[in-house]
């Protein structure tokens, strides 16, 4: 408390904080305002048939996605635009040229970014004026004409989302945090007095079962924070330099390596594969069940099969794409052979470990052993939701399910993240100014 206290009696810190908070106020405000046109009560009732991955962006947009809210998409489609620019300046050599630029190239990459942030919400936002001009949700439009509705609800949502990158921006630059990660933490939390509520008010569960849950959750938390501070340090030494008239040993460091270097993307990428061909039954209907490869395809990715044997297929693909895609992204985000030429043109080498070829394998080593565990122990928080509601029972109660569902896998690992971040970044804040911050013994680790 007495950290909290003294972050208002700072100006400057102060200042920032408020700053910060007061656009996640507007930011929650926003999402409760329909696109023009929409008849609010109808929409309150109607949601899309079956389980896909628009409920996971409905999850990262605070629930303003069945809403029909300007927000509806959120920020996501910002951070798919960057994740597709990462994976293009890869790929692409001339934009990896730009990357290495500096600020120019950054700006510029940035500028193309914003582009295609426009471009996935036009699309993604089609979708969902589609789904709410199907004639089974006619009762959702109030607009006569449905080619006005469409264009000024296009026009709407797409504006919502450059209005949150802009917001975002703002807050990093002039508040605490990252901005687009607050953004998503933010929409996140704002469901869990609603959900807690929900389930409290519900006869059908039980005291003791709620303290279970919370155990549950805690020591998810507390997993979480063990994934996302862990880190492999690689100690490096470096050449004698001249310091004056004297010869002086360079002081030794490290190079660290994080047990997640993938971060939330593995997850996020499994889980939209792995949901898509339940996204096309449920957009197909009728049609889609009657076809028997259809059927057998949605049983296989069936997590809520009445047995285990049945369930067992999809923990197993998950769990697969999952450690895929996090050694995919961990090769994306670092790379060994940069590191190595870096290192050996600074002077720097590891002890034991001659400069160049061999460096560069004891890198990709390294990586290859701390990944592996990092990607179980990620597949195995993603998969905990599924783990107890299937172990205790929980499956019949919507609300358990609900709960289980935002705030696990996922969703735990952004909020911890981000909360862990934010928090080193005002702890950063009050150290410089000769303050104590959050810890009487220790600091809070990077992640």
């Amino acid at each position: 408390m007495g950290a909290l206290i003294t972050i208002f009696r700072i100006p400057e810190l102060r200042k920032k904080v408020l700053f910060t908070l007061g656009l996640l106020v507007l930011y929650r405000l926003g999402s409760f305002i329909t696109i023009p046109g929409v008849n609010p009560i109808a929409v309150a009732a109607a949601r899309p048939p079956g389980t896909s991955f628009l409920d996971v962006v409905n999850v990262f947009s605070g629930g303003a996605l069945f809403k029909l809210s300007i927000f509806s998409l959120g920020i996501m489609p910002y951070i798919s635009a960057s994740i597709i620019m990462n994976l293009l300046t890869v790929v692409i050599p001339p934009l990896a040229r730009l990357q290495r630029e500096g600020e120019e190239g950054r700006k510029k990459i940035n500028q193309y970014t914003r582009y295609g942030t426009i471009v996935l919400c036009a699309v993604q936002a089609s979708f969902i004026l589609l789904w709410a001009l199907d004639s089974n949700n006619a009762e959702m439009v109030a607009m006569e004409s449905s080619t006005w509705f469409f264009i000024i609800g296009l026009v709407a949502i797409t504006g919502g989302t450059m209005l949150l990158m802009w917001m975002g921006e703002q807050i990093t630059e002039r508040g605490i945090g990252n901005g687009v990660s607050l953004i998503i933490f933010a929409g996140i939390i704002a469901q869990l007095p609603r959900m807690l509520y929900r389930m409290l008010q519900d006869e059908n569960v039980a005291f003791f079962e709620v303290i279970i849950l919370v155990i549950l959750f805690m020591l998810l938390i507390a997993a979480t924070v063990v994934l996302s501070t862990g880190v492999r340090k690689v100690p490096l030494q470096y050449g004698k330099k001249m310091q004056g008239r004297r010869m002086v040993q360079a002081r030794s460091q490290s190079l660290p390596f994080k047990l997640n270097s993938a971060g939330v993307m593995p997850i996020i990428f499994a889980s939209s594969l792995i949901l898509f061909p339940q996204t096309i039954v449920g957009m197909l209907g009728e049609r889609a069940g009657s076809s028997e490869v259809w059927g057998h395809l949605q049983a296989w990715l069936n997590p809520f099969a009445p047995s285990f044997y049945q369930r067992l297929p999809y923990f197993t693909i998950y769990t697969v794409l999952i450690v895929f895609f996090a050694y995919f992204y961990t090769a994306i985000q670092i790379n060994p052979q940069e590191l190595a030429e870096n290192l050996k043109k600074y002077g720097g080498f590891v002890p034991g470990i001659r400069p160049g070829t061999h460096t560069r394998e004891y890198i990709e080593g390294v990586l290859n052993r701390i990944t592996l565990p990092g990607a179980i122990f990620l597949a195995l928080l993603a998969l905990a939701p599924y783990f107890i509601i299937n172990l205790l029972d929980f499956g019949q109660n919507q609300n358990i399910q609900g709960l289980a569902y935002t705030f696990g896998g996922t969703s735990l690992l952004i909020i911890v993240g981000v909360a862990l971040d934010t928090l080193k970044q005002v702890e950063s804040q009050l150290l410089m100014r000769n303050y104590e911050g959050f810890m009487k013994k220790g600091r809070i680790k990077g992640r």
